[in-house]
Formats: structure tokens, C-alpha cells, sequence
């Protein structure tokens, strides 16, 4: 099984501290060939050198590990999707607002070069002629020109709202996880309708992916309440941090033989 908080050391370098609690200290420390060497605080090796960091134990940084760095590794995985996303609906929202005197004459031209895409479309399972990009050209064409300037607006505030996803997610913050909850659910409905229409590989992909990080987010996370909440939230990421671990078996004695 592949030990991720290792691989993560070996991309990022390993994490020691000395705590000033003696006997704590020398819970996280051994003698070696090379000197004394402290444990990593993430994937527990033995490291020789000098500690990053000294000080109280309450201070001692807690670099995710287990199964706290397998949810932040998913965390960063939906945050690249967001940014994406995002960054495409901004460039697109702020190109309508900046060119919407011209974008009657861009429609019409996308419309012209979208039978081009056919084959490649239909190499994946999908219908771009019946397809919601067809749909959304048609609609454009049919909206008054004066309308383009707010719609590129709505467009834009949609991206940037997927990017501050992105950051929160990126940075494993609890308001980035409720952020993308909320916003990927409110589009649930219309990615439904989208199945309704016409079922396509694209579609389901993309339909099961945004449910799926819906869910796993709720019950991984304890948002809203689930599992306990926050508070067994930050109770998961106490039990995960090495420092938390051995000072519980510094207060707590062992079995008297």
C-alpha cells in the first residue's frame, strides 16, 4: 500500500521539533551513526540533523498525515479542477462584458466553425450539435445586445467564486469546503436537466464527479453537522498528529507489569 505521507517527505522534505517537555523530546529522538536524529512529524523517520524547530509541544507544527494528508491530496485535486473552471469562466465572462458590441458577430462565427468539432466530439460519446454549447450559442443569439454586458457579469462573479474554491481548497480551509458544497450543489439541478436532455459519457463523468465531491466532502469533513462536525473534525486531526500521540503516552502511563 503506498505510504503517502513518505512519498509526500520525499517531495517536500520531512518536518522534526524538538519540544522543550524533556520527556516528550526523548520520545522523538534517537541515537544514530550520524548523530542524534529527530523523528519526522509526518511520516514518523527518524531524521539526523538538527530539528527544524524547538519550543513548547503546543506550539509544534502538525503537518497533515495518514488519512489527513489522503483528504488534503483530494482537497488539492478539486481545487486544480476549480481553478480551471474558474479562470475559463472569467476569461469568458470578462470577454463578454468587454466585447459586447461584437458579440452577435462572434456567435455567428462560433456557430459557422462548430460542425468542425463534430468528429472529435464523437470520438468521446458526445453530441456537440445537440449539446448544451449548441443550446447556449442559440440562446446568446437570441438575447437583446444590451444584455451581453450583465450576463458577462453574472458569468465572471460565477468564476470567481470558483477560484476563491480553489484557494479555500487548496489551503484545506473549513469555509473553502462549505463554498464548494454550496456552489457545486446549486448546479446539480441544471447538470440533471442536461442528463434529461441527452445522456453522454462527457455528461455523466462530469455529473458523477461534482456528486461525488459533494458527498465526500459532507461525510470526510463533518460539514453541516455530519459525523459529529467540527468538532470531530479537529478531534481526527489531534489523533493524526504525532506530537498529540506521544505526548497521550507520556500522561498516560503503561500497564503495570
Amino acid at each position: 500500500m503506498l505510504d503517502y505521507s513518505t512519498l509526500w517527505c520525499g517531495l517536500r522534505g520531512h518536518i522534526t521539533y524538538a519540544p522543550d517537555e524533556l520527556a516528550l523530546a526523548e520520545r522523538l529522538q534517537a541515537a544514530s551513526p550520524a548523530g542524534v536524529s529527530w523523528r519526522c512529524l509526518r511520516c514518523g523517520s527518524y531524521v539526523p540533523g538538527e530539528p527544524h524547530g524547538r519550543g513548547p509541544a503546543d506550539l509544534a507544527p502538525t503537518p497533515p498525515r495518514g488519512r489527513a494528508l489522503r483528504q488534503l491530496i483530494v482537497l488539492r485535486l478539486l481545487a486544480v479542477l476549480r481553478l480551471i473552471e474558474g479562470s475559463a469562466e472569467l476569461a469568458i465572462g470578462l470577454t463578454l462584458f468587454g466585447l459586447q458590441s461584437q458579440v452577435p458577430n462572434v456567435v455567428q462565427a462560433l456557430k459557422n466553425e462548430l460542425p468542425l468539432l463534430v468528429p472529435a466530439a464523437e470520438s468521446i460519446g458526445w453530441n456537440i450539435e445537440n449539446s448544451w454549447i449548441s443550446r447556449t450559442l442559440d440562446d446568446i443569439a437570441g438575447i437583446s445586445p444590451g444584455s451581453y454586458g450583465l450576463i458577462g457579469l453574472g458569468i465572471a462573479a460565477l468564476g470567481t467564486i470558483k477560484l476563491a474554491e480553489a484557494v479555500g481548497l487548496w489551503l484545506a480551509k473549513r469555509w473553502g469546503e462549505y463554498l464548494s458544497v454550496i456552489a457545486t450543489s446549486v448546479f446539480i439541478p441544471v447538470e440533471i436537466r442536461e442528463l434529461i436532455l441527452g445522456i453522454t459519457p462527457f455528461k455523466v463523468t462530469i455529473f458523477v464527479i461534482n456528486v461525488a465531491a459533494v458527498v465526500w466532502l459532507i461525510w470526510a469533513k463533518h460539514l453541516f453537522g455530519v459525523r459529529g462536525g467540527k468538532a470531530a473534525a479537529e478531534a481526527e486531526t489531534q489523533e493524526a498528529s504525532l506530537i498529540a500521540v506521544e505526548k497521550a503516552a507520556v500522561v498516560t502511563p503503561g500497564p503495570q507489569v
